[in-house]
């Protein structure tokens, strides 16, 4: 089968980052199923483990966690799934990844693909979806339900593939005032259009703009990048008793900066239940059945921005290069071989 990966960790622009090579098709096992992947998406975690996971001598390591498919084969304890069906979902971080013609997954971390989007729109979903709907309702307590929510929830680089489904989440799940953050007026548009109540620039001070706009308590952060930069000024306004919740890998991150106020931090990270096969890890099965239902209610809507053409080291070297940046708004996505 085609599939892409790397050798040894080296940056984006040297030709051998990423390459295009053949292996072997894998077979299923137990409760796994064998994805014939359709579409990918490219996430930060891609181009981080690349930077920092050196493969073992003589391998080579396939990136990707997002994917859309259709059902190839089966495992001898699979239940939910059959050939032919059709599927998304995002990866586990110790396994070979998404990158690849056919794609080994756990059935449990896996959901139906949405039929009213495309294999490349479903792509864009998975990996973000998980991880903004667990930040939101497991680790912050946002409760479900619209009713009148007294708090503000702010969202720190609102306009990125997990702050893209956050806000799409807490504006039509619950009744939370929704604020987040983005310094580019293309960026700043594209949260409003996703259903942002507000949205504040976090190149300047946080604290003058939110007062200005007179809204709720910022009780609830979500802070999605750049925590080592923000943190302690939002520490400052956050409301006494709330909750600080960050998914990225701060290089400095001082606790104490929140004990005056009571404030509780939450660290969420998708693959912990797959990494460590917890007895709830099916949870993801159903999260991802609920995405899907409330896309083909148009309740949500796909966060595909970019469509970067067929699955490939050139145009996935394209994709890591612009997540690098820091400039990418929405999803990434490649289809087809």
């Amino acid at each position: 089968m085609k599939a892409v990966g790397y050798k040894q960790s080296l940056p984006i622009e040297d030709a051998e980052s990423l390459i295009d090579f053949e292996a072997a098709k894998p077979e299923p096992m137990g409760r796994d199923i064998r994805v014939a992947v359709k579409a990918i998406s490219a996430n930060p975690v891609d181009y981080k483990v690349r930077k920092r996971a050196v493969p073992p001598e003589g391998e080579t390591k396939i990136l990707g966690y997002d994917a859309a498919g259709v059902v190839d084969a089966v495992g001898p304890e699979v239940t939910l799934f059959k050939p032919g069906d059709e599927v998304f979902y995002a990866g586990s971080i110790l396994r070979q990844g998404t990158n690849s013609e056919f794609h080994l997954v756990d059935e449990r971390i896996v959901g139906n693909k949405p039929k009213s989007l495309s294999f490349a729109q479903a792509a864009a979903l998975p990996l973000t979806s998980i991880t903004a709907w667990e930040l939101l309702f497991d680790r912050l307590g946002a409760v479900p339900g619209k009713s009148v929510d007294p708090r503000t929830l702010l969202i720190t680089g609102g306009a990125g593939g997990v702050g893209s489904i956050l806000i799409q989440l807490a504006r039509r799940l619950t009744g939370l005032t929704v604020l987040a953050t983005a310094t580019r007026p293309e960026s700043q548009k594209w949260c409003l259009d996703l259903g942002a109540h507000a949205v504040i620039d976090h190149g300047k001070p946080m604290k003058q703009q939110i007062e200005k706009l007179k809204l709720p308590p910022v009780a609830l952060v979500a802070s999605l990048t750049f925590t080592e930069q923000h943190y302690k000024a939002i520490a400052e306004f956050m409301a006494p008793q709330g909750r600080f919740g960050l998914i990225d890998d701060p290089p400095e991150f001082t606790m104490s900066t929140f004990k005056g106020k009571a404030i509780s931090v939450h660290w969420e990270s998708m693959f912990t239940r797959s990494s460590f096969q917890t007895p709830d890890m099916i949870a993801q099965h159903h999260l991802l059945n609920d995405v899907a239902d409330l896309l083909d209610k148009g309740v949500l809507r796909t966060t595909l921005d970019q469509s970067f053409g067929t699955i490939n080291a050139r145009n996935l070297k394209r994709a890591h290069a612009l997540l690098e940046s820091g400039k990418s708004r929405g999803k990434i996505v490649l289809e087809g071989w």
